[in-house]
């Protein structure tokens, strides 16, 4: 979530335009650019689908045919100090401010006891059961880098990984399905505290970063393209925001990593076999035009782009009117994804929220304000946060009107425009206007994602 101021080829032949994508090279892509002609032409298909993603053996989701409806289980194995404010808050210890500053400045011991707790605590299988009965047929699962490695003195706690899959295990009790999203990399790709490390972004500089990073994605799709997990694991996310509004060489090293992912996991078996996850990349906060092209059927395939939409992040944005906020929510969900992704490939808003302020209790960090009431630094104040964040009971029936109808034009637009959606997040300690699940019992969300009040709203 946003807290700033997302090769192998099925060719028998090398042509120009495969050629001009492949500028950004790697041994990856060498090595399956060999066994091109041993794998089969993906088969041609009628116009109207010629533009999707598609390709053999099926994927484990009909993308495409069947809208991805789902939440993400923030806050959980990835901690951020807004979702809860209270695991940071009873440190006592206000430099800790991300999951880095959590092991670093306090006794081990302690620190891996609290994580414990709230592994244990925060998501059960209950929620799973909530989630189904919600009408959700995904969960997106955030985890670390440092799940998985830990190195150079970094003060990461581990034991993540076993919960990710004991949570997969509760979604197929329930039939829901998994994106395992790598939501935190070495040397941050973002500088957000949902990164691992708030502050410098790092991870593009050096080599090794991503190395390790590709070595993550090569052990998750070796994991999940197991058979056991086939009825589950429907695809992984390799990175979740990279920044590429740093500028420099980051857009760079971010394209060949989408490639270096794209052998991991779609070629998870060290052979030219296919498997059968989805990739889902990230637009790096770039327009969605800009990707015009980019890893597209039928020289790629089992591709998604994930793009996020939040109007709370900029003092533009707080600024306006609730009619606004749902113009623009219809407007990009419409137009600008379903330009994109009728002429690219399958694309899925991976977060989006029904909150219209930046309000909730340490969203752009901890200890840092809001830009709607002026206390983040430089900001202008546009009204008081009291009555549209914290408990849903504190909520004037006319936020949670708009909140009904804030749900259901993102919801009509991103499937209008788009293949889905994952909402962030499914629940938070305080700030109720972010919370699905809070949402439901309020009754600004349905209990059915295609119930409608306002079955007209974009249009």
């Amino acid at each position: 979530m946003i807290t700033f101021s997302k090769i192998a080829l099925s060719l028998l032949t090398v042509t120009p335009l495969v050629l001009a994508e492949l500028e950004y090279r790697s041994p990856v892509h060498q090595v399956h650019r060999s066994r091109a002609h041993k794998l089969r032409t993906p088969e041609c298909t009628e116009a109207a689908n010629a533009t999707l993603t598609k390709r053999a053996p099926a994927l484990r989701f009909p993308f495409g045919s069947t809208k991805v409806r789902g939440v993400n289980l923030g806050g959980w194995l990835v901690l951020e100090p807004w979702i809860t404010p209270s695991l940071f808050d009873n440190t006592g210890n206000s430099a800790i401010i991300d999951e880095y500053t959590f092991g670093q400045f306090q006794d081990p011991n302690a620190a891996k006891a609290k994580l414990v707790e709230h592994w244990n605590t925060w998501i059960t299988e209950s929620d799973f059961a909530a989630i189904a009965a919600a009408g959700l047929n995904h969960v997106r699962i955030p985890i670390g880098y440092w799940a998985f490695d830990v190195s150079g003195g970094e003060p990461y706690i581990q034991g993540q990984y076993e919960y990710l899959k004991k949570a997969i295990g509760w979604a197929r009790n329930h039939g829901v399905k998994v994106l395992v999203d790598l939501h935190g990399a070495p040397g941050s790709q973002n500088g957000f505290d949902n990164s691992g490390k708030k502050g410098a972004v790092t991870w593009h500089t050096n080599s090794q970063n991503v190395a390790r990073t590709n070595a993550i994605i090569k052990t998750l799709a070796a994991e999940f393209s197991k058979a056991e997990y086939a009825d589950t694991v429907t695809s992984i996310a390799p990175l979740n925001e990279p920044a590429g509004f740093v500028g420099g060489t980051i857009m760079d090293v971010i394209r060949q990593y989408w490639y270096d992912s794209y052998g991991n996991i779609r070629y998870p078996f060290g052979s030219s076999t296919q498997g059968d996850l989805l990739e889902i990349i990230h637009d790096a906060f770039q327009p969605l035009s800009s990707w015009s092209g980019f890893m597209k059927y039928p020289n790629f395939e089992g591709v998604a782009m994930d793009t996020h939409h939040y109007e709370v992040f900029s003092d533009a944005e707080v600024s306006m009117s609730w009619d606004q906020h749902i113009q623009t929510a219809c407007n990009f969900g419409i137009n600008t994804i379903g330009s994109y992704s009728s002429n690219n490939i399958w694309t899925i808003v991976g977060e989006w929220t029904t909150a219209p302020t930046d309000c909730a209790k340490y969203l752009n960090g901890r200890g840092v304000g809001a830009r709607y009431d002026g206390t983040f630094p430089g900001s202008t104040k546009h009204g008081d946060c009291s009555a549209f964040t914290g408990k849903s009971s504190g909520f004037s029936s006319e936020y949670k009107t708009f909140m009904r109808k804030f749900y259901e034009a993102q919801v009509s637009a991103f499937e209008r425009g788009g293949q889905g959606w994952f909402y962030w997040t499914w629940k938070a300690e305080e700030a109720h206007d972010w919370s699905y699940q809070a949402g439901l019992a309020g009754g600004w969300i349905p209990t059915n994602p295609s119930d409608r009040q306002f079955p007209n709203i974009c249009g």
